[in-house]
């Protein structure tokens, strides 16, 4: 006869099995996959068959070079300036058909610095392009995950008190991240239009027409801020409800001693809410981190990863190699790298903000 406890753990892993066959079908099967596709030349319609390349694909994404470039030099070896400046060999002379160094074959110029003197260093990658993705969706992290969290933070402790019609101010800053994202960003790239767009007017209306109007998605230089300040706006009112619940957490007694004691705000922020809020603060990082470097939608829907790919992302990269270029295995090599790096990301994350004894 089966005891109690064998029965109420078969019963738990009844009510757990569709769960756990839907993650295992829609989660952990494609991991794997793309895992394997990794490995492989696999393209999504080819007449071709599947073959085995080892790490050919990483090597295409992640080979980078350092190359040092010397001026041009005329017949008595003096250097050769143009309007003052040193001229260089263009970088495809040396990365096209270079026998003395075959490795840099195919690399093209990510960035260059100067190393003192007149000699340059020139940085090359195999794939240039996806290497602006790393440090665009690194960028989008680094500014979103604390300005994010600093303002929901804010918010939060706005209409954490008892007031009359506080309810309706916590439904407007929610507002936004029931709303779809697509519309979101068809919303925004409107008010970002370069011509007519409501930000333009606003600036120029203030500024009484001496702003001139701006291109907002159309520019390098501010197509990825304005992304950025979109996607703070629209899940804000998310992690100001987590926020929220953390606080209600807090036992109003610790306020009334304080009260009783002359805190002042600051100090009871400092000693009582923070304190309480830490196992709150970590999973609110971790949550935004792991969202920021899923940004795709926007992307999409704003820019298509332009313009000069100044916008371009991981999984816009993944996601356009994989389905717009038909190159599955590419594809699967970025999905597998973006997962290495959120997983990194993520442990360092848990070890910096454990507890301490």
């Amino acid at each position: 006869m089966a005891s109690r406890f064998t029965v109420s753990n078969r019963t738990g892993w009844l009510m757990a099995g569709p769960a756990v066959l839907l993650i295992a079908g829609f989660v952990i099967l494609p991991f794997l996959l793309a895992v394997g596709l990794s490995f492989t030349n696999q393209r999504l319609v080819s007449p071709n068959p599947t073959e085995f390349v080892g790490l050919a694909n990483y090597n295409q994404l992640l080979d980078l070079a350092l190359l040092t470039v010397e001026p041009l030099k005329d017949d008595a070896g003096q250097t050769v300036l143009k309007d003052g400046v040193p001229e260089y060999p263009p970088i495809r002379s040396l990365t096209r058909n270079n026998p003395d160094r075959p490795d840099l074959n195919g690399m093209r110029e990510w960035f260059s610095f100067s190393s003192g003197g007149d000699a340059r260093l020139v940085v090359l990658a195999r794939d240039v392009v996806f290497m602006k993705a790393i440090v665009n969706t690194f960028t989008f992290v680094i500014v979103v995950a604390p300005v994010q969290a600093g303002l929901a933070l804010c918010l939060a402790l706005l209409i954490n008190q008892r007031l009359k019609g506080i309810n309706i101010f916590r439904a407007i800053y929610f507002m936004p991240v029931v709303v779809s994202i697509v519309v979101v960003s068809l919303l925004w790239r409107l008010i970002y239009d370069g011509q007519s767009g409501l930000l333009n007017n606003l600036l120029g209306t203030l500024s009484f027409g001496m702003i001139p109007p701006i291109d907002w998605l159309g520019n390098p230089s501010t197509a990825l801020g304005s992304i950025i300040a979109m996607s703070i706006w629209q899940a804000v009112g998310f992690h100001m409800v987590i926020w929220l619940s953390g606080l209600q957490t807090i036992s109003p007694t610790l306020y009334e001693a304080a009260a009783i004691e002359g805190a002042s705000k600051w100090q009871v922020f400092r000693y009582i809410t923070w304190p309480g809020l830490r196992n709150t603060a970590v999973l609110i990082l971790i949550v935004i981190t792991m969202q920021a470097f899923g940004l795709f939608a926007q992307i999409d829907v704003m820019t298509n990863g332009g313009p000069l790919d100044s916008t371009h992302t991981i999984v816009f990269q993944a996601i356009e190699r994989g389905y717009g270029k038909q190159d599955i295995s590419g594809g699967s090599t970025i999905s597998v790298i973006l997962f290495v790096i959120v997983l990194s990301i993520s442990l360092i994350q848990r070890w910096l903000t454990r507890e301490k004894s």
